[in-house]
């Protein structure tokens, strides 16, 4: 069987480093809010290019402090309206309903799975107060016009750069203050996920934002930690959210191997968009490399559920990113009569082959040979 993604694999090949780290912390005797925690958010920051780095309990969180913090700072209120991709993970969403917030479901381009900014300029209106990016996949959402229209209409830029960790931006983008345009640093604020199974994964959930901010960061710190600034002295009412110092020193270790890790899922997609000839299944526009780390590689086929049985019978697994949008959601049923073509098209076709770090020549190539012999 080839997995989709082989976990144990992948932390198998740093399992040394990954232990060192966590027996230091577990002798140093601080086990939250140490020096683990500031070594990961200095290394981070600096990585990504932006001047600070605030480690929080999961990717989730990182969004909903972002907004909690911008309504706290008076930048926003209850009621205003985010922009958002119509076919994102559904985090991306509660992030805005959990403030009070309206998301403006955009459809995504058929060509790049990622928001399409010709349909955006039509969605803003006065109650406008920002556009969230999703970097799905590991694709870079960021496009010269969306910069364009922050600027026109005051608009607020975040990330949801769950998928996206050591993705470069196009030469368009803002060039942040420490230099080198990473996602993540092209906005106001990104969330960050360090789920396991992502490209910067850590052994449980964590998660980061990184701005260049310092208000920001300062109140995103503070929420996270029940609200307070100052020990037993509560600012905001806000939420244990926080990174914990084993998470933060896996993820110091993984953090050093990115680059190398994603330039691997590039080989693997190189070779998948030169292989892979079937006219029954498509291949989202390539990006250039750079611009992709690749986190998850999909396909589009209208016989999707049948690909998938035929590729497991043939002993590879897949995944399904993902099977049911979130205006069809039953915790969303004020959208569920919403007509999103473009967005069901895809959830109804997208089926998501095996690429990891850890995926052999060998294993590309049956993959690839088993998607060429469907019909």
């Amino acid at each position: 069987m080839i997995k989709f993604l082989d976990l144990k694999g992948i932390t198998d090949l740093y399992a040394d480093e990954i232990k060192q780290a966590v027996n230091s912390v577990v002798e140093s005797g601080w086990y939250l809010q140490g020096n683990a925690n500031k070594q990961f958010e200095s290394d981070y920051a600096q990585y990504i290019g932006t001047n600070y780095c605030v480690g929080v309990a999961n990717g989730l969180d990182a969004l909903i402090w972002i907004y909690r913090a911008y309504i706290e700072m008076g930048v926003m209120q209850p009621g205003d309206e985010v922009i958002v991709p119509a076919n994102t993970y559904i985090a991306s969403i509660l992030a805005l309903t959990e403030n009070g917030l309206k998301p403006v479901l955009v459809e995504p381009n058929i060509n790049t799975l990622e928001l399409d900014d010709s349909l955006i300029e039509q969605a803003i209106t006065p109650r406008t107060k920002s556009i969230l990016i999703v970097h799905l996949y590991g694709r870079c959402a960021y496009t010269e016009k969306i910069g364009e229209l922050c600027k026109k209409y005051n608009l607020k830029l975040v990330e949801d750069n769950a998928q996206a960790h050591g993705c470069r931006a196009p030469q368009s983008a803002p060039q942040p203050p420490k230099g080198g345009v990473r996602t993540g640093s092209i906005g106001d604020a990104a969330g960050h996920s360090f789920y396991p199974g992502k490209n910067l994964g850590a052994l449980g959930d964590s998660g980061a934002v990184t701005t260049n901010d310092q208000q920001l960061a300062n109140c995103v710190r503070a929420l996270a930690n029940y609200g307070s600034q100052k020990k037993y002295v509560f600012k905001y009412r806000g939420r244990n959210s926080r990174l914990d110092e084993i998470q933060a020193a896996i993820l110091s270790v993984k953090l050093r191997h990115l680059d190398d890790d994603n330039h691997r899922r590039q080989e693997i997609a190189k070779y998948y968009y030169e292989h892979i000839s079937n006219p029954l299944i498509s291949l989202p526009c390539r990006l250039p490399d750079e611009n992709n780390v690749y986190h998850i590689f999909p396909i589009l086929c209208p016989e999707r559920d049948r690909l998938q049985q035929h590729l497991a019978e043939h002993g590879v697994q897949t995944l399904i990113h993902y099977p049911i949008p979130p205006h069809q959601q039953e915790c969303y049923q004020e959208w569920n009569a919403l007509s999103l073509p473009i967005t069901e098209q895809i959830h109804q076709q997208e089926l998501s082959i095996p690429i990891s770090q850890v995926l052999t020549d060998q294993e590309m190539r049956k993959v690839t040979g088993i998607l060429n012999s469907f019909k």
